[in-house]
């Protein structure tokens, strides 16, 4: 037997330990995969939620992308707003940004679960997570919120794999992430910066490209894309419609990271604090 079947029957019986359980719901790879593992484990259609946050830190596109999946396949979904933006200490974007956004959305899909009969809440964190700083991941663990895949032993390839085995659309999803992460820690998040940078990766979209981030430094847009991907963003027609796009949306300045795209590219000067024991976590 295969190390992935393995993995897949261990999930099966971490699941099937709860009597009914909440999947916090992205609509990203780990947690439509998840949630299509549970829908298979709990035959109730009532012992399973799945709990979507919304908010201006989340990108619409997924919130509308996470409510198909749960109408297609008739899983119960709520979307529930989250209250981010009215935490002074979120705002201000300092490198435990992570851990203070997701105390506030655990805590409203915690009251969510328990007010519809819900008593387990999961999330879809993987077993490559642990290898980044994520602080959200301690506040996740200080509230209990259990994490199946990553007791499993999944891995996002593994993840991937088991996924397009299942026929699920998300298998090959790029990762996408808050849109509080395309802002540098110490600047201030705001509701401007979050709706400037979410226009201008939908103008990245509708140009066909799949892995990419914006991130936002002041009036300066700096696109990451694949290094495979940067010959088609110079070329001449598509370099001017971005540039031109990214001005009416409100930046002044327009840039490329010659490294290319990266996930958790703003944690890189975190991480080498902690390299040189000098960063708290």
């Amino acid at each position: 037997m295969s190390d992935l079947i393995l993995k897949r029957k261990k999930l099966d019986l971490i699941l099937k330990k709860n009597n009914s359980m909440a999947v916090a719901f992205s609509g990203g790879v780990d947690s439509t995969f998840l949630l299509a593992t549970a829908k298979k484990v709990f035959s109730d259609k009532d012992r399973l939620l799945a709990i979507s946050a919304a908010s201006p830190v989340h990108c619409q596109h997924d919130i509308e992308s996470a409510a198909l999946f749960a109408k297609e396949n008739n899983i119960r979904h709520l979307i529930v707003p989250t209250r981010e933006m009215a935490s002074d200490q979120f705002i201000q974007n300092s490198s435990d940004r992570c851990y203070i956004c997701k105390r506030i959305i655990f805590q409203q899909i915690f009251e969510t679960a328990r007010n519809n009969g819900i008593q387990a809440v999961t999330h879809g964190v993987n077993a490559d997570d642990a290898g980044d700083y994520r602080p959200g991941l301690k506040a996740a663990q200080e509230m209990n919120v259990l994490a199946p895949l990553a007791e499993a032993g999944l891995t996002k390839n593994d993840i991937r794999q088991l996924s397009k085995e299942m026929g699920l659309a998300t298998w090959d999803k790029p990762s996408s992430g808050c849109l509080a992460t395309r802002i540098p820690y110490g600047e201030p998040i705001t509701p401007a910066k979050l709706i400037r940078v979410e226009a201008a990766e939908k103008v990245l979209l509708d140009l066909d490209f799949t892995h990419f981030r914006v991130r936002n430094y002041g009036e300066t847009a700096k696109i990451e894309v694949p290094a495979e991907d940067i010959e088609k963003l110079l070329k001449p027609s598509v370099r001017s419609h971005i540039v031109n796009e990214f001005k009416k949306i409100g930046f002044l300045y327009v840039t490329m990271d010659l490294e290319g795209f990266a996930s958790g590219r703003l944690n890189r000067s975190i991480l080498r604090a902690v390299e040189r024991n000098n960063y708290p976590i």
